[in-house]
Parts: structure tokens; C-alpha cells; sequence
């Protein structure tokens, strides 16, 4: 049994104003992430998961261990009777701005989820807002893009493939889009408890704020092009590159760093190898999309912005992480505005901060749950004045 008196950190003056990296401040049920072997859901690293049903990692998140196939039908026959929105979501969808960013969008539409079908009861909550929540991002990209009115739901389908089939993307293989949405949606659910999507969902309902306001700030932090964000800036960056030919691209990356240009999609603020999701998503383009001139292009980046980095000592982390080619394989299979990039990272993680808001408000210290989040700042420039 490990001694609650144990020091874990040590805290000096040079940890001020150092947005809280590396504190530990609470625990995590769901996942964790080891700097050489990524994330982990439960136990289970994540390659073991990623070909899994959805609904299958779904269930172990929120019930820490993975459900017999008796288990897993009853779960999506759950799931798909909670899918029903209220019409009102989507009538206010409708009167949004079409200039504001989709991530703005789905924060404004996860409090109308709120609005119109909150319980009060966090567990009730976290399994209807997932339920719903496919439906609310699929009217998201119809309504914005101008695609047509919204598809009717068909539950039935399973929630990837109804997803896929109410966003009706104009021009994509469904196929495709599904068997890479389904990999997609099951890496991204969750990356322990100290991001900060994650944390701040947390401090939100420690305050017992309800899911839903939890939820909606969270997905503010995600919105943000240093946590969330990012994958839509590799594609650009990607894009930016304009070859696949290996000496092209080690003269750009060259040229970027010289200029003190970020080089997108690589290295990570916890791992030191290669991010196992980027892995993941490297072999599922080459079977997906092989010859996609983009993918081609970030597929050499792999080799050759990792042995550039390599050089500079002070990179700790010269790998590639879960953006380097996410956004370009949503490019290749139909999805090609990266402003909607966040928003299905989003519709992933509500499933994992979900399942975490649930585990402090209900069953840490004993069901009594974590107190309110009230970190201290020192007070700094503030003699008294008369």
C-alpha cells in the first residue's frame, strides 16, 4: 500500500507561472500515458483497441473493463435508444453564424443539448450526451457547409456508421470514411487527466457545474491551436511542404528551422517516441489511401523530419505525434475542410472527459467526489499603496 504522506513533487520558485506541468493533482481511472509507450485505456495499450467496435472502448472507459458481447449488445441498444435530439437543437443550429469556427458551433450546441435533455445525474448525462452527440456534430457540418437539411438518425447503424451516414459527405466514400472514423473516434477518447480539455471539464463540475456546462468548456480548451487545434494546422503545414520527394522536404524542414518555424505534428510534451496513435494511423493510410499525394508527402516527413530533429540536442521529443497525419487522412477520404478537424477530435474526447467528470463526481474518496479545484497564485507587484 503505498504511504499517503509520500512527497510526489517538489515545488520551487521556477515552477511559477509554468501552467502546472508535471503537478500531480489527482488520479486517473481511465488512462495513462508512459513516455515511451503512449496512451493506455484501462490497461489496455492502445494498439489493442483501435480495431475494436466503438462502442466496445466506450464501455470500458466509463466501466473499466471491456464488455462480453452479451454486454456490448445491450450497450449499443442503450446508446441508440438515449440518440434522440431534441429538434430544437437543430433549429438552433440554424440560426448560428456561419462565420464562426465549428468548435464554437459545437460548444454553443452542447449547451442547447443541456438545455433541452439534462437529468442532473452525471452518469445519465455522460451516456445520453454521447449518444446524442453524433447527431449534433453531423447537423454541425450540414447546417455550416451548406450540405443540404439535416439526415434522419438510424441508431440502428452503430454509432460511427450513423455518424458517417447523417453527415452525408458530398463527394466521399462512406466506406472509407467509416473504417477510418471508427479508428479515429477510438484514439482520440482519451489522454489521461492533466490536458487540458481534460482538466478543465474537471474544475468546471468540481463546482458542480453539469455535464453539459462542463462539457462545453472543455471542448473552449480543446478549441485552441496548442491543444486541439493543432491537427488542422499539420494538414495546412503538410500542405505547405508541397512535395513527397525526400530531399524537397528535408530542405524545407531545414529552411523552417533555421526560421524558427514550428515543425507541426512532431514531438510531444509527455512521449518520447513515437506517438503508437501516429503509428496506428500511418498503417491505416497505406491501406486506406496509399497513393494520396498528401499522405505520401507526410509519410516521408516521418523519416525525414525525425532524423533533422534528431540533430539538435535540445529536441527531446523528435517523433511524430497523433496530428502528424490525422488531418491528412481525413483530407484523403473526403473531408477536406480542416476548420471541422477539432470538432471530430471532440466528438471522440467528450468520451473520455466524460467518463473522467463521472469518475470524480461520483465514485472518488469513497462517492463523496473531489472537492472544488482552488489551486494558489502568489500575489507578485503588490506592495500597498496609500
Amino acid at each position: 500500500m503505498s504511504d499517503s504522506s509520500e512527497p510526489l513533487f517538489q515545488i520551487t520558485r521556477d515552477h511559477l507561472n509554468s501552467g502546472l506541468r508535471g503537478y500531480p493533482v489527482g488520479t486517473c481511472r481511465t488512462s495513462r500515458v508512459d513516455p515511451m509507450e503512449g496512451v493506455s485505456y484501462v490497461g489496455y495499450p492502445i494498439g489493442a483497441l483501435a480495431e475494436k467496435d466503438p462502442e466496445a472502448v466506450i464501455y470500458l472507459l466509463h466501466n473499466k473493463q471491456l464488455p462480453t458481447d452479451a454486454e456490448l449488445a445491450d450497450f449499443k441498444a442503450n446508446l441508440a435508444q438515449r440518440s434522440t435530439l431534441d429538434p430544437r437543437v437543430m433549429s438552433l443550429l440554424s440560426s448560428l453564424p456561419k462565420d464562426g469556427h465549428p468548435m464554437e458551433w459545437l460548444c454553443a450546441g452542447l449547451l442547447y443539448l443541456g438545455m433541452t435533455g439534462r437529468t442532473g445525474d452525471y452518469q445519465e448525462d455522460a451516456l445520453n450526451l454521447i449518444a446524442r452527440s453524433a447527431e449534433l456534430v453531423a447537423g454541425i457540418f450540414r447546417i455550416r457547409s451548406g450540405w443540404g437539411d439535416p439526415i434522419p438518425s438510424r441508431p440502428e447503424l452503430g454509432l460511427v456508421e450513423n455518424f458517417v451516414h447523417m453527415m452525408g459527405v458530398p463527394g466521399a466514400d462512406p466506406e472509407r470514411l467509416t473504417r477510418l472514423l471508427r479508428v479515429f473516434y477510438v484514439l482520440h477518447m482519451d489522454h489521461g487527466g492533466g490536458n487540458l480539455s481534460t482538466f478543465t471539464g474537471k474544475a468546471v463540475a468540481s463546482g458542480l457545474g453539469d455535464l453539459y456546462s462542463s462539457m462545453a468548456a472543455a471542448m473552449a480548451g480543446l478549441s485552441g491551436p496548442r491543444h486541439g487545434r493543432a491537427n488542422q494546422d499539420c494538414l495546412n503545414f503538410v500542405r505547405k511542404v508541397g512535395s513527397s520527394d525526400p530531399t524537397a522536404i528535408e530542405s524545407f524542414v531545414r529552411n523552417a528551422l533555421a526560421n524558427k518555424e514550428l515543425i507541426y505534428g512532431f514531438g510531444h510534451a509527455v512521449l518520447r517516441a513515437e506517438d503508437p496513435r501516429a503509428t496506428i494511423q500511418y498503417a491505416l493510410g497505406e491501406s486506406v489511401c496509399p497513393e494520396d499525394e498528401l499522405f505520401r508527402t507526410a509519410a516521408t516527413m516521418r523519416e525525414v523530419a525525425v532524423r533533422v530533429l534528431r540533430e539538435n540536442p535540445k529536441v527531446s521529443n523528435p517523433y511524430p505525434n497523433v496530428d502528424a497525419v490525422s488531418g491528412t487522412l481525413l483530407n484523403a477520404v473526403g473531408l477536406t475542410e480542416s476548420d471541422y478537424y477539432t470538432v471530430l477530435f471532440g466528438l471522440s474526447r467528450i468520451v473520455g472527459i466524460s467518463a473522467q467528470v463521472v469518475d470524480e463526481r461520483v465514485h472518488l474518496r469513497s462517492g463523496k467526489g473531489t472537492p472544488i479545484y482552488r489551486c494558489k497564485f502568489i500575489a507578485e507587484n503588490q506592495e500597498r499603496r496609500s
